[in-house]
């Protein structure tokens, strides 16, 4: 079933919650080659003033790399799946030697990536489409021996800790002010905004999923990222 895309009204009197890499900038071959649009920081201003500071970024990129991004903003950011965000316990950091073996398959197959993070680590396969299963079956043994949880994306299978997703951030985030009480809207692209999706809906708001049509725990769609910055721009409009 195709999705429509949201009314520009939708955030009146709500929450949002904004994935990154696929929502608010372009996926790139390398997670460090993204390019975000000069107006995008002035854009994500412009809504948290006019939702009184319900704006959450919900990454799985580090809370400090996202923010490194963007430059000097006032914004909350909930990064490593939402496992990093104010008010939340300090996740420990992974042993490092529990991402060797990955390592030592980047060294061995052309075009694979690591991406290591505080509290976990992404194998993105962009640039080497055949070794899939490959990592898929490299990523699964380092999580049973660590303990880490595997998250399939696009393109990439991250390694996190176990219990921590962007539902349980979002849920988490809701309980608190200003945040209490209002309708949460989820925007993202991958399959790890599913949970984001699943919990907006759950507390009377909905999921509004960025690119190709799937089955999806979304309500609404926008066709990609530009998308996404214009209806933003639409509706926070609404809100003055």
């Amino acid at each position: 079933m195709l999705l429509e895309p949201p009314p520009t009204h939708l955030l009146e009197g709500a929450s949002l919650f904004l994935d990154f890499d696929g929502t608010l900038v372009a996926i790139a071959d390398r997670p460090d080659a993204i390019l975000v649009d000069a107006g995008l920081p002035a854009l994500l201003r412009q809504l948290v003033e006019r939702l009184e500071g319900r704006v959450v970024l919900v990454s799985g990129r580090a809370a400090s790399d996202v923010r490194a991004w963007l430059g000097p903003l006032d914004i909350t950011v909930a990064g490593s799946h939402g496992l990093e965000r104010p008010g939340a316990p300090a996740p420990t950091a992974t042993a490092t030697q529990a991402f060797q073996p990955l390592r030592d398959l980047t060294q061995r197959v052309a075009g694979l990536l690591l991406e290591e993070k505080p509290l976990g680590a992404a194998l993105h396969y962009r640039q080497a489409p055949e070794a899939e299963e490959l990592c898929r079956a490299a990523v699964t043994a380092v999580a049973a021996a660590s303990g880490l949880a595997v998250q399939p994306g696009k393109m990439v299978f991250e390694l996190k800790p176990a219990g921590g997703d962007k539902g349980s951030a979002v849920t988490a985030i809701m309980a608190e002010p200003p945040f209490r009480g209002t309708r949460p809207f989820f925007i993202g692209d991958d399959l790890t905004d599913e949970h984001g999706f699943a919990a907006a809906a759950a507390l009377g708001g909905a999921g509004i999923l960025v690119g190709e049509p799937r089955t999806t725990a979304a309500t609404f769609a926008l066709a990609d990222v530009p998308a996404v910055h214009t209806w933003l721009a639409q509706a926070a409009e609404a809100l003055a």
